[in-house]
């Protein structure tokens, strides 16, 4: 099982509050377009779509196809984008071999048999069909501000996959090949704004920690906010496997 249970509080504070910035989403457009072959027919799967906002992103940048498959019945339900399926990493509701690139956005710490889900991966992509995963990984956080903040969210970040065991994974799956890159984006356009919309539960790692280390954390950003300038720029990395 996934590692919270995205009912209807978590999935409303994450529609709420975790979509970026129309800025932010291109550059991870720049990112991942030339790892895609594109083609008047490429169908794209945004595995784990949640509200649908990348499906959209998607659709609307490259004019592909974009399926969107969603475990959760409550982020099925703020998603517009269709086609809709429900379903999980481990058990894809589609055809062998019918999809033309993966993305797979915070959502790889969800899956509960990694090995599976690769192989899934391997037998609904054409050969050759890159998967692109946006993520947090342990040991590469220290650009996340979340994590600058809330410091004992780390210990739940530890419990995330590491780069070595999603690479391990996927290439005995059949994606020998992979590359990784970090990936600047807007996250906010103050600190004193990331403060003002944060919500604990559109945030897997901070509803992990205590109430006491969580509230520690409030402070901190609160009593910071008014002295930082700037937007606040988080970077996480795609990994991309083939």
């Amino acid at each position: 099982m996934a590692l919270i249970s995205y009912d209807d509080t978590d999935s409303a504070a994450f529609a709420a509050t975790r979509e970026l910035p129309p800025a932010s989403l291109d550059r991870w457009r720049h990112a991942v377009h030339h790892h895609l072959r594109l083609r008047t027919t490429t169908t794209l799967l945004d595995l784990g779509a949640g509200t649908g906002a990348w499906a959209s992103a998607f659709t609307e940048w490259f004019g592909v196809r974009v399926v969107a498959v969603e475990p959760a019945a409550s982020m099925r339900d703020r998603c517009a984008h269709r086609p809709l399926l429900a379903g999980d990493a481990t058990a894809l509701p589609l055809r062998d071999s019918s999809v033309d690139a993966a993305w797979l956005s915070t959502m790889v710490h969800h899956i509960p048999d990694l090995d599976a889900a690769a192989r899934e991966l391997r037998r609904v992509l054409r050969p050759g069909a890159p998967v692109l995963i946006r993520s947090p990984f342990p040991g590469r956080h220290q650009r996340i501000g979340l994590f600058h903040w809330f410091p004992e969210a780390v210990r739940v970040l530890r419990t995330y996959p590491d780069l070595a065991r999603v690479r391990t994974a996927f290439a005995a799956a059949g994606f020998p090949v992979s590359s990784v890159e970090p990936v600047a984006q807007t996250t906010a356009t103050s600190l004193a704004d990331f403060a003002r919309r944060l919500d604990r539960q559109a945030h897997t790692p901070l509803q992990l920690i205590s109430d006491a280390e969580y509230e520690a954390g409030v402070a901190r950003l609160r009593a910071a906010a008014p002295h930082v300038t700037g937007p606040v720029v988080d970077h996480l990395d795609l990994l991309v496997l083939r």
